[in-house]
């Protein structure tokens, strides 16, 4: 028996949750690139979605979790797992003086201006990243010199073989785009946030700033999954790709942005294959010309 049909079977234990058919993943990508997905379902709750993966885990489905989809790239014949989307986890609380408490599926924008609204700073570096908790802890995202890190206190996160388990301090091992999360079967479903007492006005001209900046430096205007490569050690990647003379540089409908090389764009109609296309092209000239390896931040879809 395929294993959707299995999956269609048992979905009748969780009723009211939505699920999706041949549902295209680009519609739930930022870079607007992806085939059908088998199976997506919407859990609603933390604990619905522990319950859904510990099945999917008993009954050897393949699985993919995702939030806002703003660091994948997704195969253009589709997917053929279930994809448990964190978009229906959107609580979101302040449970303390300094604390906060949101679901997966919350943007970063959003809890940016919640916590903006209560007086907490800490998170005006992430107002303006296009991506959920969930995904934002499992890479520590960062930017303007904030990251995750700085702020998680805890994640409750659910694993292969031992279902929920709530993480903190060192046991998330955060580091550079990196966490426990890294290379291994898990998925983050809630977290709690230590932030500081802040004036809402010096908060929100923080973000405002940051915003700016990003619009001015920043292709925007254009569907990409934000930057294509890891920093590589002592290096900028966009300045060694602009410095290779590959701003402009295309595969199909995929190119390098002429507003910041540190980007990979959707110029309208471009598919999974353009893209590694032009990765493969960037990488292999950036490594001829400079000796430096660069490394996709970017995360495949198969």
């Amino acid at each position: 028996m395929p294993w959707f049909d299995s999956f269609d079977a048992a979905a009748g234990r969780f009723a009211g949750m939505e699920i999706l058919y041949d549902e295209p993943m680009a519609l739930h990508t930022t870079f607007r690139i992806g085939g059908p997905a088998k199976r997506m379902a919407r859990p609603r709750s933390t604990e619905e979605a522990a319950a859904l993966l510990t099945l999917a885990e008993a009954e050897g489905w393949p699985v993919l979790t995702l939030g806002n989809g703003s660091n994948l790239l997704a195969a253009d014949s589709g997917l053929d797992a279930l994809v448990i989307h964190s978009g229906r986890l959107d609580a979101l609380e302040r449970t303390g003086e300094r604390t906060i408490r949101a679901g997966a599926g919350v943007s970063l924008a959003r809890l940016a201006s919640f916590a903006q609204r209560e007086g907490l700073g800490g998170l005006e570096f992430a107002h303006g990243i296009p991506g959920s908790l969930g995904g934002a802890v499992c890479m520590n995202a960062g930017a303007y010199g904030g990251e995750m890190r700085q702020v998680v206190q805890s994640v409750t996160a659910w694993f292969p073989g031992e279902g929920l388990r709530r993480l903190s301090g060192d046991e998330l091992a955060f580091g550079y785009r990196h966490s426990v999360f890294s290379g291994r079967r898990g998925a983050a479903l809630e977290a709690e946030l230590t932030l500081a007492e802040r004036d809402r006005e010096e908060i929100q001209a923080q973000m405002a700033e940051l915003d700016r900046r990003r619009r001015e430096k920043q292709p925007l205007e254009f569907p990409s999954a934000g930057s294509t490569f890891q920093r590589p050690q002592g290096h900028f990647a966009g300045a060694l790709i602009e410095q290779c003379g590959l701003k402009g540089a295309r595969v199909g409908g995929a190119q390098v942005s002429e507003k910041h090389a540190g980007f990979l764009i959707n110029t309208g109609g471009a598919t999974c294959a353009d893209v590694l296309g032009l990765i493969a092209h960037v990488q292999q000239v950036v490594q001829e010309q400079t000796g430096v390896a660069l490394e996709p931040e970017v995360k495949m879809v198969p």
